[in-house]
């Protein structure tokens, strides 16, 4: 039984997940879908990039990853089909494989143009359900991505900022997501943290104008306390134990951090 993930900017609120899921399940009666998030906040390929990441490697092979946060829809911009590390992933073609694709062997990658598996009526604006739902069932039913169109070597991927360790052990990097605690994950890797700590010792976090200790857990700290840690992302994170960093220390993503 095949396993098909929804990653989206669509909200609960409205049809368009359900939507999705039917059109699916019309082709695929059988699989298993699962619900990564459709709370990415709207538009937010980044946000997006970075969630794909974290859920890949926790599915078995062959399964298939739909992601839909989509500013550029009814646009020209390809939407592609692809094979990383025995997994399948449908998303339109803006760099939301950005991480996933730095961290994974891409095995094979198609241009998804054949209409034979879209929707006879395909909205301009909901390609979510028309194409790439369709496309996933195909995919699901099948194990493979050779019918979705022709092979290409065109990936648009993000410019993604990449955290910098200095000779003397200063670490300069960016917020780039917050998560739903209000926790703001860095593009700072617990490698930079290890090579910083071999160049100077009782390292913290600054970040604006405060200055943040790092601990190994939360409960480190008193409740309602900054703390700094590497998290399940293995990147370092700025929370509140109990609380939120982005809203006590207002945190944005896209932020520069500093380790010192």
């Amino acid at each position: 039984m095949s396993i098909v993930t929804l990653l989206t900017d669509f909200g609960l609120y409205d049809q368009y997940v359900a939507a999705v899921k039917g059109v699916i399940l019309q082709i695929a009666p059988k699989v298993t879908i699962v619900d990564v998030t459709h709370q990415v906040a709207p538009h937010n390929v980044l946000q997006a990039a970075f969630v794909l990441r974290q859920v890949f490697d926790c599915f078995p092979a062959e399964t298939v990853h739909v992601a839909v946060v989509d500013p550029g829809v009814g646009m020209v911009r390809p939407i592609i089909a692809a094979r990383y590390s025995g997994q399948f992933i449908i998303a339109p073609d803006n760099g939301l494989v950005s991480l996933v694709h730095r961290d994974f062997v891409l095995e094979e990658l198609r241009a998804v143009q054949n209409p034979m598996l879209f929707r006879k009526n395909i909205s301009a604006s909901f390609h979510g359900r028309d194409i790439l739902a369709p496309v996933a069932g195909h995919v699901a039913r099948t194990g493979r991505i050779t019918e979705v169109g022709p092979a290409t070597d065109k990936l648009a991927l993000l410019n993604l900022p990449t955290a910098a360790v200095a000779a003397d052990g200063r670490i300069r990097g960016q917020i780039l997501y917050i998560d739903h605690f209000g926790n703001a994950l860095t593009n700072i890797e617990r490698a930079d943290l290890e090579r910083a700590a071999r160049r100077r010792s009782g390292l913290s976090v600054k970040v604006g104008e405060q200055q943040v200790p790092i601990h190994q857990v939360y409960g480190q700290v008193p409740a309602g306390t900054p703390v700094a840690l590497v998290g399940s992302a293995n990147t370092l994170e700025i929370a509140v134990n109990q609380g939120s960093a982005a809203r006590q220390l207002g945190l944005t993503a896209g932020q520069d951090v500093t380790v010192e």
